[in-house]
């Protein structure tokens, strides 16, 4: 008996020893789920702090072109300059006593020349250029579940004559506008016909179907530039960088079918434009164009995208494309392409009017389709929005 009694007791002590390790065991785990809460918590603190810091950074900076670039062309300057004093030395020196006033006004045109010049080494003796962070205006103006922040931007595509400027180049231009990596119910873009053109009409009606399905074409593979005939024929290795395993499939689909087929479409609006009737162009419904004189005709304004059910094939929204023919009559001057952007001001006015404007000739595509958000880099920065009135892209951009 005293034997049972011993092993009851070694018993009762095992199972009390069990019993605490058993709480030790689950107050460590609680603490170590708290510390796990409290980890991540201070994890999302830091990452809150990180984007906080960097959305109150700049969005864009100065980067001076290094010594090793400019120098050689400082040298030039200098020698050019050195030419110049010896050469107006000898000019001033040797006056031509025959002629003396042919001699003083040639002396006076080639020193204003001189001038001009001079004046114009100055931005070059110290360049410099400008980069820009899209991931700071991201975090800035585009956070997650909430309404993009980012300014409205109308884009000004102006054209006159379709013969002279070709339509496929047109819409190209539209084509590259509206696939813009930029959200899309900011975007619209006008395309003013100076020439009250139906072919300009029937192009753009013809472009939007087509953007249906290069607009998601372009996002899904991320495509530069966004012009469907300058990308079609670049001489480059198009497989750079492209991992999705449906992309050359849908490439030569979109080439060999798609934009083939669109290209004869716009040929046979060109046609069709070239043999106009003496009674001028009918429109579908059998009513007459009402720009058939184009010296005297009224206002015309189409919005083919951006309207209830205009989505592109995976049923996401596109951006707006509007026609505008202002009215003309032969009694007042028109002003020709001045005169065309002021109608588009009062067009733009009533129906988006964005804070920013962009005007494109009919024959400058982008083939940058971050552009719009580079120049917002500056347009919406603090420190330069009150100040900044213009920001210029060179042509090839």
């Amino acid at each position: 008996m005293a034997m049972a009694r011993i092993d009851n007791k070694d018993f009762e002590e095992e199972k009390e020893f069990y019993r605490n390790t058993v709480n030790l065991n689950e107050k460590q785990g609680k603490r170590g789920l708290l510390e796990t809460k409290d980890k991540r918590k201070d994890d999302q603190i830091k990452d809150d702090d990180y984007l906080l810091g960097e959305a109150r950074q700049p969005l864009w900076r100065k980067v001076a072109v290094p010594s090793s670039l400019i120098n050689p062309y400082r040298i030039v300057i200098i020698l050019r300059l050195i030419i110049l004093l010896f050469f107006f030395q000898f000019r001033i020196t040797t006056p031509v006593r025959d002629a003396f006033a042919l001699w003083l006004i040639s002396v006076v045109c080639e020193f204003w020349l001189a001038l001009s010049w001079f004046v114009d080494q100055f931005p070059k003796w110290f360049p410099i250029t400008r980069e820009t962070y899209l991931d700071r205006l991201s975090i800035r103006f585009e956070r997650e579940g909430e309404p993009s922040l980012l300014a409205p931007l109308d884009v000004f595509v102006t054209t006159a004559d379709p013969l002279k400027e070709p339509p496929i180049i047109t819409a190209n231009t539209v084509l590259s506008v509206l696939s813009v990596d930029y959200p899309v119910e900011k975007v619209t873009c006008y395309v003013s016909d100076d020439s009250a053109s139906m072919l300009v009409f029937d192009t753009l009606a013809e472009t939007s179907e087509f953007a249906r399905i290069w607009v998601p074409f372009c996002k899904k593979y991320n495509i530069e530039p966004r012009a469907p005939e300058f990308y079609f024929s670049q001489k480059i290795d198009y497989l750079k960088d492209k991992v999705h395993p449906t992309f050359v499939k849908d490439r030569r689909a979109m080439k060999v079918r798609e934009y083939e087929e669109f290209k004869v479409k716009i040929n046979a609006l060109v046609a069709k434009a070239q043999k106009k009737l003496e009674e001028g162009w009918v429109m579908q419904d059998g009513n007459p164009w009402p720009g058939n004189d184009s010296h005297d005709h009224p206002g015309m304004i189409k919005v083919y995208l951006g309207s209830s059910g205009a989505r592109d094939k995976d049923g996401k929204e596109l951006p707006r494309l509007v026609y505008v023919s202002r009215e003309i009559r032969p009694c007042y001057q028109h002003n020709k392409k001045a005169g065309a952007m002021n109608a588009l001001l009062r067009v733009f006015a009533v129906l988006t009017n964005a804070p920013f404007v962009s005007n494109l000739d009919c024959d400058h595509y982008t083939n940058n389709s971050k552009a719009i958000r580079e120049a917002m880099c500056f347009l919406m920065d603090p420190p330069t929005w009150e100040e900044a009135l213009l920001c210029s892209i060179s042509k090839k951009v």
